[in-house]
């Protein structure tokens, strides 16, 4: 029996690669263009960057970014701004927060336990914050970019750019 490890496969290991590379090119670029807004989505045939960015500009950041993570600069895979921290914070404290109203009856319960469920919805929210740079790191990226080379990069608008990868 072989051993299957699905973050190896075809799709998700692409997509994790892609995703390691998105967030090394916006670490790279939040240094350059410290106050313009971006972000990205990553997919199993590269990703696209969200922001005013000249393609140039970011051409560089792509080739730069790849060639840290070639040698070796895991922690550009891990970004404050991943979606995994956001959907992983909101969703535990939403956990939190339906849990601290089990039981109740009527808005009146529900009222009177609303002190309750703030407190751990909040404690949730500090918990999700230290799970989700984990889970970023052992699931959604892989710093290790293999065999990923740039295809091409091209805007679609002025403000999103398409970064296709094999």
């Amino acid at each position: 029996m072989t051993n299957l490890n699905i973050l190896q496969a075809p799709y998700i290991q692409p997509t994790r690669r892609n995703h390691a590379l998105e967030h090394a090119t916006i670490h790279i670029l939040s240094a350059r263009y410290p106050n313009t807004p971006m972000g990205g989505h990553s997919n199993p045939t590269g990703f696209f960057i969200v922001g005013k960015i000249p393609t140039q500009t970011l051409r560089e950041a792509v080739s730069e970014a790849l060639t840290r993570l070639q040698n070796g600069e895991a922690r550009l895979a891990i970004h404050p701004g991943c979606g995994t921290n956001y959907i992983v914070t909101g969703g535990l404290a939403a956990l939190a927060a339906l849990y601290g109203f089990i039981g109740t009856q009527n808005t009146r319960e529900r009222f009177e336990r609303l002190p309750l469920v703030t407190v751990l919805a909040a404690l949730a929210f500090m918990l999700g914050q230290a799970i989700g740079p984990t889970l970023q790191q052992k699931i959604t990226t892989d710093p290790d970019p293999g065999d990923l080379a740039i295809i091409d990069i091209y805007p679609l608008t002025p403000s999103l750019h398409r970064v296709v990868t094999r």
